[in-house]
């Protein structure tokens, strides 16, 4: 590489601490999606105590979804304004009193607030990852580190349903909330100090292109950005469907008790980790075979598309174990499938916005959740999960098709 003076650039060697650094960051994904999944996880007790139906139970998951989506593209702005470590900080103060305080309440309108500032705050945590993504990373790399997010999302939706039910068993479900909100105080100084340690390591690597126009007029003009919003609701949709249903699906489904059925829950999460990882490995492989970027995530995007088709036979499977095991296939393939189109921004819009261009993809994951949750809760209540699961195994396909 020249430099304008004619000079050769001795090439920088990105150093190793930028993985410390990242996987620093993914446990603060682990607590969001954790804070988040701990009324998936405790949903049976707490529609009991409450005597909520399944339709208002998908109406605390809108409210929720829809702070989610409106919050995220201010979230992504003030981001890139302020820089990420103080943004994540207060967002991550936030979003933990929310857990704790939903420990607290008394009724339906006490846990609506409550999902509602969860929502708001818990909107920085994906697009402070693309920020610190882009910040650590190789370009080729990139898909590897949103699939190491994944896998910090994993982790949240793995611990949730044991630890949850644990602490519900004995202590209540209240204090469930309660100690779960509690670990994103004690994160935020740790993250302080891996930040500060970083200061001076080196940017790693040349951009993989000219990155269009990074204005927010021009972002927001861009027709890419907005065939990327359609297809990650799309996928996500199906994301939302097992992350938010699983649990009640076994416990109604296979008449399961709470911690039964939670142990089943636990794995698709972790088999969702290993669909990110394959995703990011695929498009990794096939750009270093010379296939641009985009090209190879969007190749990806047509394998996970395919291999979510048999959602559609999960209501026909007869066991919790093959139940366990159907979902498992369906959110790795979706997996697969979102690790690469949230890196694709990264790749076409460059790091200037690299938090609002996620933010914006966070936001239409949210409204897509606010728009589906009482629908699937209305269509669950009137005839099962059977039409749930047929759309579901289409909506991939759908994604793909807007990505091309």
């Amino acid at each position: 590489d020249q430099g304008r003076s004619g000079h050769h650039r001795v090439p920088v060697k990105p150093s190793p601490y930028r993985w410390v650094v990242l996987s620093v960051f993914v446990l603060s994904t682990a607590i969001n999606y954790l804070d988040r999944q701990t009324l998936a996880t405790l949903a049976p007790l707490v529609r009991t105590e409450f005597r909520l139906s399944n339709a208002q139970y998908g109406l605390i998951l809108s409210v929720f979804s829809i702070a989610y989506a409106a919050c995220a593209p201010f979230a992504g702005m003030l981001i890139d304004h302020i820089g990420l470590n103080r943004a994540i900080g207060m967002a991550v103060g936030v979003w933990s009193c929310a857990g704790i305080c939903t420990g607290f309440t008394r009724g339906l309108g006490g846990l609506v607030g409550c999902r509602g500032v969860l929502g708001m705050s818990e909107a920085a945590g994906i697009p402070g990852a693309g920020k610190a993504i882009h910040r650590c990373l190789l370009p080729a790399e990139r898909a590897l580190g949103n699939a190491w997010n994944q896998a910090g999302v994993s982790l949240g939706l793995i611990l949730a349903p044991p630890g949850a039910t644990w602490i519900a068993m004995r202590y209540g479900w209240r204090q469930a909330f309660v100690i779960t909100g509690s670990l994103g105080l004690i994160w935020i100084p740790l993250w302080n100090l891996t930040a500060r340690k970083r200061q001076g390591s080196p940017t790693p690597g040349p951009k993989t292109q000219d990155p269009e126009p990074s204005t927010l007029s021009g972002l927001l003009r861009s027709p890419r950005l907005w065939g990327l919003l359609a297809a990650n609701a799309l996928n996500m949709s199906v994301y939302s469907l097992w992350t938010n249903w699983t649990t009640l699906y076994l416990v109604e489904k296979h008449r399961l008790a709470l911690a039964e059925a939670n142990w089943y829950a636990v794995v698709p999460p972790l088999v969702a980790a290993l669909g990110g990882f394959g995703g990011g490995w695929l498009s990794l492989l096939w750009m270093r075979t010379g296939l641009p970027a985009v090209a190879a995530r969007t190749r990806v995007c047509l394998v996970g598309a395919l291999l979510a088709m048999p959602t559609a036979l999960i209501p026909l499977l007869p066991t919790p174990g093959w139940t366990a095991a159907g979902i498992s296939l369906s959110i790795l393939a979706v997996s697969a499938v979102s690790v690469n189109v949230y890196t694709i921004p990264l790749d076409i819009f460059g790091g200037a916005r690299a938090a609002f261009a996620i933010s914006m993809l966070v936001a239409s994951y949210g409204a897509a959740q606010a728009l589906i949750s009482p629908v699937i809760g209305a269509v669950v209540d009137a005839q099962g999960y059977g039409p749930v699961c047929l759309v579901a195994a289409f909506l991939p396909l759908a994604a793909y098709a807007a990505l091309r």
